[in-house]
Formats: C-alpha cells, sequence, structure tokens
C-alpha cells in the first residue's frame, strides 16, 4: 500500500513538471500565430498615400499589403477605396535616472495614424500607440544608438501588421 500511494505520488510530480515544462517551452520560444488577416472585398484593392511616401513605414505597410494579396492601385478613382497613412511620430518620456542624474530609462511611445475612404461611406480616422521601454547607458552610446534603430524598426513592422489587422475588421 505504502509502494503504490509513492508510485502515484512519483507520477503525479513527473506529469506536473512535465506540464509545467511544456508552459515553459511555448512560452519562451517566441511563438507568434501566423498573420491570417482576411481583408474585406472590398480593401483588396487600395490607393495608398500619404504624408510622407518615403517613411519606412510607408514602404513596410505598402510590401506587407501586398503580402496580404492587396493590390495596391496607382491611379486615384472614387471606385477604389483610399488609405492615407499620416506622419508616424517617436517620443519618449523619461523614467528613471541614474544616481548622477543622468536618464537610465525612457519610454517610447510610437504613434500612428491613418484614413480609410471607401466608396460610399464616410472616411474612418484610427490611430493608435505602441509602448516599449528602452535602457540607455551612456558608457555605450554607439551600441544603444543601434539597439534604438532596431527597436524603431520592430515599432514600424508592429505598426504595418496592426494597421492590416485593423483593416481586416472594418
Amino acid at each position: 500500500m505504502w509502494l503504490q500511494t509513492k508510485m502515484r505520488l512519483s507520477r503525479s510530480i513527473k506529469h506536473g513538471l512535465a506540464f509545467l515544462l511544456a508552459c515553459v517551452l511555448l512560452s519562451g520560444c517566441g511563438f507568434h500565430l501566423k498573420q491570417a488577416s482576411y481583408l474585406p472585398l472590398d480593401l483588396r484593392t487600395l490607393h495608398l498615400t500619404g504624408d510622407d511616401r518615403k517613411s519606412d513605414l510607408f514602404s513596410l505597410l505598402r510590401k506587407d499589403l501586398t503580402a496580404s494579396q492587396v493590390t495596391i492601385s496607382e491611379n486615384r478613382s472614387k471606385q477604389i477605396p483610399e488609405l492615407h497613412l499620416y506622419r508616424d511620430s517617436l517620443t519618449r518620456q523619461t523614467l528613471s535616472l541614474f544616481k548622477n542624474g543622468q536618464v537610465a530609462q525612457y519610454e517610447l511611445a510610437y504613434s500612428v495614424s491613418y484614413r480609410v475612404t471607401r466608396p460610399g461611406r464616410d472616411p474612418v480616422d484610427k490611430g493608435f500607440e505602441i509602448y516599449r521601454n528602452y535602457q540607455d547607458d551612456p558608457d555605450n552610446a554607439l551600441a544603444k544608438a543601434k539597439e534604438l534603430d532596431i527597436i524603431l524598426n520592430e515599432l514600424r513592422q508592429q505598426a504595418s501588421k496592426r494597421i492590416i489587422r485593423e483593416l481586416s475588421q472594418l
């Protein structure tokens, strides 16, 4: 009887550890769901415009829309929906300081706004902000500048994917 209790306890501990290990592996591997944003049929052809057509976000959004099987029309027409990308902006706010008064940590806020104009409907203005914390180190200024560029590119990618997700919900 004592041996059966010990075996049951051992088995339940093994199952618990296996479950815990599976949870840790799934949460720590960087798994992301595949983008399955299906745009409405009337948004499968868009005229893409923007305040800054040479911005990185504009180029990335054009590429992501094309990857989502959206035809980008170069000709403006009243029958074709228009997506107008306003200027994106990055602001930073100090979160903490070192003992000597230098900034130790920032909160980055990446703001994006856009307008969708569909034939026969009212224009829809949308906007959002994506936040990210950034730790500064004055001793490694060059490395931190590169890190900031990487973070900004990631924010642009998130913004582009979010615009497409929001378009799929219109």
